[in-house]
């Protein structure tokens, strides 16, 4: 956008920004480069970007427009997914290529791939398959075990062959396709039999590939296939304690048998889960805002359910199921992308476009991907902090979507704290005062628009900002009927409350003399509100979503 771009070429190299820091407070903000973003088609300008390198892996799927230096690799990337023949072995090292397997399901005109069916496939045919596959990839060189040896450092398997819902499941049983003996059964004992029988096909592809290859030093993933599957739209349906403990809202796929726990044949021998976080909705459309704690719920949901590594894939173009596709998303979208997964727990990232793209969109304008470096630039500054710290998660993301309230998250390592923040409802240049906590550590930061807010505190040093009202919370949030405002110390005199709707318009009004105070809400409309606590120059705001 133009005020980012304004920004960016406002603020010099090596510049460290003092972001309204009071005197007294040690707060380093990470530098932003100014370069111009690329205007003509079908470029990215790598050298825009000093060289660097992030703490955590992330791959690059995008466009690689005839490169053959290797040039992600040199600015935050971690591996590959293309390589140029004249790259590899010297640019690129076997360990930094990561491949990804489209064609896992399809090609036979097996049920698999034609009705997304388990039942009458010829598994010898997919495993010769998988098997020239691995051999291609390995170019036939195999270990003393007669196991293929792949030159990969990540493997991921693209499958999507599964009906996800019991009524698509169903349906199946009125196809003549499916053998007579499954169509017979009663529906409940149908939809067992496919579980069954998807999850273990979709199992014995994974321990092919595990008994055939030496993965020794490699990460296998499948694409898509974690415990929770969402749309934009179903986040806010559900609490975050039903969310994360009711297994009904558990893919069955990562189920095991017994359908009580996540586990299973399949599930157990991916090493990482990658669930997919593309956006559908440009600004101005009104859900457009919400992209950012849905990417982070992905990450956030995931690690609730399971221990193993999240890493989701992400885009900036965006999603080919929206009526935008194929534009890219916003620059402090693309910015935000880089910086905030690993603040909530994610073990990298894959950056991923069509592959077919490259040669069919060639007028396209590739900025975006800039501006997704830049943020990991910006974010490598920090890299003493990206291992080895505490994640900070003040409330979950679906919260903060159901709430449309800014998003921050932090990362603690003795006594510094990283803040990352975001207001993804914000006007162009409109100003946002936020509050960020952690244990008896808290500072008021000040957002411009939606720019991306990245610096660290020392939480050691009091600062001159502390305000006085101390921490304010307030409960529940969603509600129905009551607001509870609790103050962290007794307010002083002329401490007041206000209830304003998303107009601005002031609903409620009372001065606060305790340190908790009752708000009725039983007679507003369901929608977003705001809570302001103020006392003097000194207040605090809190979106509350109201729901009938």
């Amino acid at each position: 956008m133009r005020g980012l771009s304004t920004v960016l070429r406002g603020i010099g190299t090596g510049l460290l920004l003092a972001c309204g820091l009071a005197a007294g407070a040690q707060q380093q903000c990470a530098q932003r480069l100014t370069f111009t973003p690329v205007s003509q088609p079908n470029r990215i300008e790598w050298s825009k970007f000093p060289d660097f390198s992030l703490a955590f892996p992330v791959v690059y799927c995008g466009p690689r427009l005839g490169d053959t230096q290797a040039s992600p690799l040199r600015h935050g990337f971690s591996h590959l997914n293309q390589v140029a023949p004249a790259e590899f072995g010297t640019l690129v090292q076997p360990r930094q290529w990561a491949p990804i397997y489209y064609g896992f399901a399809t090609g036979l005109n097996q049920p698999w791939e034609t009705l997304q069916s388990p039942f009458g496939n010829d598994l010898t045919a997919y495993q010769r398959k998988w098997d020239a596959w691995l051999r291609d990839l390995s170019g036939g060189r195999t270990n003393a075990a007669g196991q293929y040896v792949l030159p990969v450092g990540r493997l991921l398997l693209d499958i999507e062959r599964i009906l996800e819902t019991d009524t698509q499941i169903l349906r199946l049983k009125a196809n003549p396709s499916v053998p007579v003996a499954y169509r017979n059964l009663p529906d409940a004992q149908f939809l067992v039999a496919y579980k069954r029988a998807i999850r273990n096909l979709y199992a014995e592809g994974v321990r092919y590939v595990r008994q055939r290859a030496d993965l020794t030093g490699i990460t296998l993933g499948s694409y898509a296939d974690t415990p929770i599957l969402n749309t934009y739209f179903n986040i806010p349906t559900f609490s975050w304690a039903d969310w994360t403990t009711n297994l009904g809202r558990v893919n069955y796929l990562v189920k095991d048998s017994t359908e009580v726990r996540v586990g299973g044949p399949y599930y157990d021998q991916l090493d990482e889960l990658s669930p997919s976080a593309y956006f559908d909705y440009d600004y101005p459309n009104p859900l457009a805002p919400d992209y950012l704690a849905y990417l982070l719920f992905q990450i956030e949901v995931n690690r609730a359910w399971s221990a193993k590594p999240v890493v989701p894939f992400v885009s900036v173009r965006y999603a080919s199921s929206s009526s935008t596709f194929p534009a890219f998303i916003q620059p402090t979208m693309a910015e935000a992308l880089a910086i905030f997964p690993v603040f909530s727990g994610a073990g990298g990232l894959w950056l991923w476009d069509d592959p077919t793209l490259e040669t069919t969109r060639t007028t396209d304008i590739l900025a975006a991907y800039e501006h997704f470096t830049h943020g990991l630039y910006r974010l490598s500054q920090f890299n003493d902090m990206l291992q080895g710290s505490e994640p900070v998660i003040d409330a979950p993301a679906r919260d903060l979507l159901a709430g449309k309230q800014p998003v921050w998250r932090g990362l603690v390592k003795g006594n510094n704290i990283l803040i990352v923040a975001q207001n993804p409802y914000a006007t162009e240049g409109q100003k946002t005062s936020l509050t960020v906590r952690y244990k008896d550590w808290q500072q008021v930061i000040e957002l411009t628009g939606r720019e991306v807010y990245l610096c660290r505190f020392d939480r050691s040093l009091v600062t001159a900002t502390e305000p006085v009202l101390g921490v304010v919370t307030v409960s529940p949030n969603p509600a129905r009927t009551q607001l509870t405002v609790l103050l962290s110390q007794p307010p002083r005199a002329g401490t007041e409350l206000t209830l304003t709707d998303a107009t601005g318009r002031i609903l409620s009004r009372l001065a606060v003399n305790s340190q908790q105070t009752s708000l009725s809400v039983a007679g507003w409309p369901a929608g977003v509100y705001v809570v302001r606590i103020s006392q003097g120059r000194d207040s605090q705001t809190s979106r509350v979503l109201l729901t009938r």
